[in-house]
């Protein structure tokens, strides 16, 4: 299978790696040129505890030259969406299937407006990646659960052969037929400590050490989980607490968020695809949502303050 990932992020590296390993024809499109020329020079090293793995990847710094893909995925940063897939009309065919791996709610819709919805899927995953240096990542695979299905939840055979795919690479894939169901659990763990963290600048050891956040976070969770009931959403969470705890579920104290390392680098965050889609599903629904949108104002209060985010004095 020829599979192309946009956005050569830690994520995305570490998704195309997997896939590699596992012997699927992978192409990892980025625009961090070092990363890229340290990839196709000495191939993709994956670090997973204290083994390293280096795989061969086919990595580009443009997406023009690779021909029809069986299977895109989007891994860029939310608010890229538009762009990512407006610049890969070239890699889709009538039979090429387009998913998103990214945090938050939307993206389905962005993607459809481009490919046609009939070729996309919903996804989602908990693998984790950190990028340590120009053709190296730490990658956490192990146990860590990737969900994907169709939209309008029937199982076809074009989701079960993109699952033994990415099982081959050692993604530990499932198929669901309520795939909305898996992308707002995500959302859920996101809306836990996403906006929090980013706010107070702390990693989850602060997070999880001080009782007014946590009753915060729970908070938030809870006005999401009753949005997207709302909406006729079945939930596997049926109490805030269980995303508040999977939030954290193996993961060290000094972890950091990635809306709390985007803000670190003076890069706008994905506040809009995640607390944002919260306030979006919930006005569509008449539901309050004031914790989450006093969260999501106070992080574009930030952005606006440490970016270089339009409308800044």
């Amino acid at each position: 299978m020829k599979i192309c990932i946009i956005g050569a992020g830690a994520l995305g590296s570490t998704i195309a790696g997997a896939l590699a390993r596992g012997g699927a024809d992978v192409w990892l499109t980025g625009r961090n040129r070092a990363h890229i020329e340290a990839i196709n020079q000495s191939g993709l090293e994956l670090l997973e505890g204290d083994v390293s793995t280096r795989v061969a990847v086919q990595a580009r710094s443009r997406i023009e030259g690779i021909g029809i893909a069986d299977l895109v995925i989007i891994l860029v940063k939310s608010f890229d969406t538009q762009a990512a897939i407006e610049s890969a009309r070239t890699l889709l065919g009538p039979d090429t299937v387009v998913m998103s791996l990214q945090n938050g709610l939307g993206h389905e819709d962005i993607l459809a407006d481009v490919a046609g919805r009939a070729q996309v899927l919903g996804a989602k995953t908990y693998v984790g990646g950190v990028w340590l240096e120009p053709g190296r990542v730490r990658a956490g695979i192990a146990g860590k659960e990737t969900i994907i299905g169709e939209l309008d939840g029937k199982t076809t055979q074009r989701v079960r052969d993109i699952a033994e795919v990415l099982n081959a690479g050692g993604l530990l894939t499932h198929v669901s037929s309520n795939i909305m169901g898996t992308m707002w659990d995500k959302l859920l763990v996101n809306v836990a400590g996403g906006a929090l963290t980013a706010i107070t600048r702390l990693t989850y050891g602060g997070l999880y050490s001080l009782p007014a956040l946590e009753e915060t976070a729970l908070a938030a969770i809870a006005e999401a989980m009753t949005v997207a009931r709302a909406h006729g959403v079945t939930l596997s969470v049926t109490d805030p607490r269980e995303a508040w705890e999977k939030a954290r579920a193996g993961l060290p104290p000094q972890f950091k968020t990635s809306m709390l390392q985007s803000l670190e680098k003076g890069q706008k965050t994905e506040i809009d695809f995640i607390h944002g889609a919260v306030l979006r599903w919930g006005k569509a629904a008449a539901v309050p949502t004031p914790v989450n949108a006093t969260l999501a104002a106070c992080v574009k209060g930030i952005e606006l303050a440490c970016t270089d985010y339009p409308g800044k004095a």
